[in-house]
Order: C-alpha cells, then structure tokens, then sequence
C-alpha cells in the first residue's frame, strides 16, 4: 500500500483494508461548535471516528497565553487522542470535513506531521465528494479499536510562536490565508481588530480550490503560490489565518503542489492582536 501525503481521492480511500486506515471526521463550524458532532452521528464515511476542532485540536484554555483563539493541543493531549483512536505507527490517517479541508481536516493533516506521522492525507472534496460518489455512510458511533502507546513528539522546527520572530520579519515571509477583505481589515467579523501583520502577503484558502470543491491540479497551484511568493523559497514561508487553522490548508496546497517545507505561524491574526502594541496594517 502507498502511503498518501496530502491528498487522497475517494476511490483511492475506499480501496483502503479498514484495518490498514484511520478515517477521522473533522466537520466543525466556527458559528455552531455542536453542529459538526451531530452531523457526524447522523452519518460519516464508515469506521470514521470524530475530532471536534475546539475540543481535540485545540486546547482553548490557553487562549490567554496570547496563542491565538486555537492554540495547539499540548503534546501529551494529542498523543491520548491518537491513542484512544487506536492509531498505529505505518498506518494511513484520512481527514476529512464539509469545507475542502479547510476548517480543521487540514489542521488535523498538519498536527499530525507536526508530530512526526508524515502518512496523513486529506479526502480531496471532502464528504460531499464522498457522497457524489455514491459510496456507503454509516450512522452512530464506530466499533471501538483498543488503545495503543503513543509517545510522538512535536517538530518544533515546523511551528512558530514567537511574536517578536515574526515583527522582525527574519523568520521568512508571512503568507496570510484568509480573505481579501478581511486581510485588507475592511471587516473583521471575529479578531478584536482588523487588518494584517505588516509585510504579510496574501493568499485566500479558498483560492485552492475549484468550483467542486476539489483542490487544484497541482501545476496550477504551483503557479500560483509562485506568483504570490515573487521568488520567496517555499523553506521561508510562514502561514498564518486568523487563529492557525485555514492557514493550514495553504499549507497543505503548497506541500500538493510540490512546495515543500514552509511552516505555520500558529497564533495567526488573533494571537498578534492580543497585544494592543504589536502593529497593523491596512490595506
């Protein structure tokens, strides 16, 4: 079995021995925190289990700490996920969720390279490729898999936390996923201020995909992602969003594409506006 990743097509996820994937259902909806969980007991991709994004990939009692409104689960809290998840080392992880990937199956896709399991992959399309598909859903809770021993690590060379890294611009080029308007701060429907961190450059999460739903072709990201950067390497490039979510899913576009090594400013917009000193800009 080929190990995927990035992405994973539906065909090639259904083809999987269930004992040879773990299938993790990460549809999650910022305004509704309940609703994804509901969703995924009224019906998933069979053998599924499910990762809520503010309680199993977040750890939200650290919001103070100037982390952002989604800062990483500490190492220990995601390796108990992983373990009641029943995850064994060679085995294919699969995220997926309702948006592209981009609420928290890329999240999930990256905390788990973060840790050192580079075999995760994202269903490209989501549930709803999976549906069109016309491939079986299974209602409930799954049988359980016994729990397994697992000590990962994070990659602290993956991840910045650091602030003042980040004002002085010498950790690399910051690329900002979220939208136009809200990178230039004509709105900010969510973070106490709007606009970017000065020297942030912009590419909207929702560029990477078609109107299916569906990733780009890879050459097409390629182009793309080179255009923005104007000759920035992918090794210094640093995502962020709004709280180190969607900016995951530019990350996960570039690594597709063949753009490998950028890394994640985990804070993102809400933890550099959570000091009212830091600067903004506009525009």
């Amino acid at each position: 079995m080929t190990l995927k990743t990035s992405l994973i097509e539906t065909t090639e996820l259904a083809a999987l021995p269930a004992d040879a994937v773990l299938i993790v259902d990460c549809r999650f909806e910022l305004g509704e925190p309940a609703k994804g969980e509901c969703d995924y007991r009224d019906g998933h991709i069979p053998g599924a289990v499910y990762a809520s994004l503010d309680r199993d990939l977040s750890d939200l009692s650290r919001v103070a700490e100037g982390l952002g409104r989604h800062p990483l689960p500490l190492e220990s809290a995601f390796n108990t996920l992983l373990s009641r998840w029943g995850w064994q080392p060679g085995m294919q992880v699969v995220s997926y969720d309702a948006a592209g990937g981009a609420l928290a199956a890329a999240r999930l896709w990256w905390l788990l390279r973060l840790a050192g399991i580079p075999a995760a992959a994202v269903l490209n399309g989501g549930y709803a490729a999976w549906l069109a598909a016309g491939l079986p859903v299974e209602s409930g809770m799954p049988a359980s898999r016994p729990a397994s021993e697992v000590a990962r690590h994070y990659d602290a060379s993956q991840v910045l936390l650091d602030h003042a890294a980040v004002a002085d611009g010498a950790s690399g080029q910051l690329l900002d996923a979220r939208g136009a308007p809200r990178y230039r701060g004509d709105v900010e429907p969510l973070d106490r201020v709007g606009g970017h961190v000065p020297g942030a450059l912009n590419r909207p999460f929702a560029d990477n995909l078609g109107s299916d739903g569906r990733f780009k072709p890879a050459a097409v990201l390629r182009d793309e992602f080179t255009a923005v950067l104007r000759g920035t390497p992918p090794t210094q490039v640093i995502h962020s969003c709004g709280s180190g979510v969607t900016a995951c899913h530019n990350l996960l576009a570039m690594e597709y594409a063949g753009l490998h090594g950028s890394r994640l400013y985990a804070p993102s917009w809400s933890g550099w506006v959570s000091d009212p000193t830091r600067p903004v800009a506009k525009g």
